[in-house]
C-alpha cells in the first residue's frame, strides 16, 4: 500500500473542468485521490471553491492558484474566496504601513489587468474586540478587522454592527451566518427553506439571534446552499434548513423512494418542521420524511462520536470527528460524497478511505507561518493544520 505524502490535500466529486488540481477535466471522482498541484514545491495551505474553479493559496509567498474553468495566479496574497461571481483576494498593500488590499476580481480575467474594485483594510482595524479583548476573526468572506464582509453580489463590501464581535461568517446561496466571540449564532437573509433556523420561512434583513441555540456555546457555523450547521464546544451538532437530498441527515423523500412509486400525506411535527409520509416500509407502514426543518435539530453521529469541525455544499454535509474520521452525507450524484459510488444518503456515513489508509485527523493549533487561519482546521497527528472545503458537487480535504 502506497504511503501518501504528509500535508495531502485530497479531492473528490465532480472535476469536469479540472476545479481539483491535476485531476484532468471531465471527470467524477468518486474517491478521494490526492491533488497534484503544478510545479515544484507548491505548498498549497488554504482552499476555496466555487463550482467551476478552485483558488489554491500557497504558503511563504503567498500565491493564490487557480484551477478549473478559471485560470490564473497572483502573489502576495493571504487569503482568497472563490465564487461565481465574483474571486476576492486579500493582498499586502502597496508600502509599508498600507494594510491589506481587499480586491475582487472576475474569475475570468486570470488575474490580469485591474480589480473590479478594490479597498484597503488597515491593519490597525484588525482583531480589536470591544474592551480590549482580541477577536480572532476567520478567513474570508469576513474581513479581517471583523467589522464587515464581501459577498459575491451588491453592495460587495458590507459593515457589520460592531457589537456583535464576528469571529466566524459563512454565506449560503441567500443567507448568511455568524459566530460571534461569545460561541452565539446569528442568520439573516432569505429563509424559504428553513436555513435561518428561526422557525419561520420568513427573510431576515438584519443579523438576528437564534434563540432555540441560547445558553449553549457553538465553536463553528456552516452554511450550505439552503442549509446550516453548527457545532457547539461540547461536539454536539445542530443543523437545519432544506433536506432536499437529505444534507440534515433526516429522512427524505428523494433517497427513500429509490424508484419506488409511492403515495404521499403531509402536515407538521410539533417542533414545526414540514413532515410528509411515503409508502414504502416493508410492513406497508407509511415512513416520515421531513422536507424543512426550520428549527436546529440535534444530529447524533453514528458510535456517538462528536463533531470538530463542519463544511457545507449545496446539498451535502461533511463533518470531522474528535476521533479524527471523516463523515458525510447528502446529494451524491457526482461522487462529492467520497463513498465510490454516486449514491445520495441521508444518514452521516463514514468515508472509508481515509481508515483504510490508517489516516487519523486530530485538532490541532493552527502552524506560525501559515499567513492565515486555516478553515476547518484539523490535522493528522504530528502533522500540519488541515481543512475541509465542500461545494455544490465536489469535496476537498487537507490531511
Amino acid at each position: 500500500m502506497a504511503e501518501e505524502r504528509r500535508g495531502a490535500w485530497f479531492g473528490f466529486g465532480f472535476c469536469g473542468f479540472g476545479q481539483a488540481l491535476g485531476s484532468g477535466r471531465g471527470r467524477q471522482v468518486h474517491s478521494p485521490e490526492p491533488l497534484r498541484a503544478p510545479g515544484a514545491g507548491l505548498d498549497v495551505c488554504r482552499v476555496s471553491a466555487s463550482w467551476s474553479y478552485t483558488a489554491f493559496v500557497t504558503r511563504g509567498g503567498g500565491q493564490v492558484e487557480l484551477s478549473g474553468f478559471a485560470v490564473g495566479a497572483v502573489g502576495g496574497c493571504r487569503d482568497a474566496w472563490a465564487s461565481e461571481e465574483l474571486l476576492v483576494v486579500l493582498r499586502a498593500g502597496p508600502g509599508p504601513g498600507a494594510g491589506t488590499e481587499l480586491q475582487a476580481w472576475a474569475p475570468g480575467s486570470a488575474l490580469r489587468g485591474e480589480p473590479l474594485w478594490a479597498q484597503t483594510v488597515p491593519e490597525a482595524e484588525r482583531e480589536d474586540g470591544p474592551g480590549g479583548d482580541e477577536t480572532q476573526a476567520g478567513p474570508l468572506p469576513l474581513l479581517p478587522c471583523a467589522r464587515a464582509y464581501v459577498s459575491p453580489r451588491p453592495p460587495f463590501y458590507r459593515p457589520l454592527a460592531p457589537t456583535l464581535r464576528a469571529r466566524r461568517l459563512e454565506l449560503g446561496a441567500e443567507h448568511a451566518l455568524l459566530l460571534d466571540a461569545a460561541g452565539q449564532v446569528f442568520s439573516w437573509g432569505g429563509g424559504r427553506h428553513g436555513q435561518l433556523g428561526h422557525g419561520t420561512l420568513e427573510a431576515e434583513p438584519e443579523p438576528r439571534l437564534l434563540q432555540a441555540l441560547q445558553g449553549l456555546t457553538m465553536a463553528e457555523v456552516a452554511a450550505g446552499g439552503w442549509h446550516s450547521l453548527c457545532v457547539s464546544e461540547a461536539g454536539d451538532i445542530y443543523i437545519w434548513g432544506w433536506n432536499e437530498s437529505g444534507q440534515l441527515a433526516l429522512p427524505t423523500k428523494s433517497v427513500a423512494e429509490d424508484g419506488k412509486t409511492t403515495s404521499e400525506a403531509s402536515g407538521l411535527n410539533e417542533d414545526g418542521s414540514e413532515v410528509k409520509r411515503v409508502a414504502g416500509g416493508e410492513d406497508g407502514a407509511p415512513t416520515p420524511f421531513i422536507a424543512v426543518q426550520p428549527f436546529p435539530a440535534l444530529l447524533d453521529l453514528p458510535l456517538g462520536s462528536d463533531a470538530v469541525k463542519a463544511s457545507c455544499g449545496s446539498r451535502h454535509t461533511a463533518v470531522v470527528t474528535r476521533t479524527g474520521e471523516l463523515y458525510t452525507w447528502g446529494w451524491g450524484k457526482y461522487g462529492q460524497l467520497g463513498h465510490k459510488d454516486t449514491t445520495s444518503l441521508d444518514r452521516p456515513c463514514r468515508v472509508k478511505y481515509f481508515v483504510d489508509k490508517q489516516l487519523q485527523l486530530h485538532l490541532r493549533p493552527a502552524v506560525p507561518s501559515s499567513p492565515l487561519p486555516a478553515r476547518l482546521s484539523f490535522s493528522l497527528q504530528g502533522m500540519r493544520p488541515s481543512q475541509i472545503s465542500s461545494l455544490s458537487t465536489l469535496t476537498l480535504a487537507f490531511i
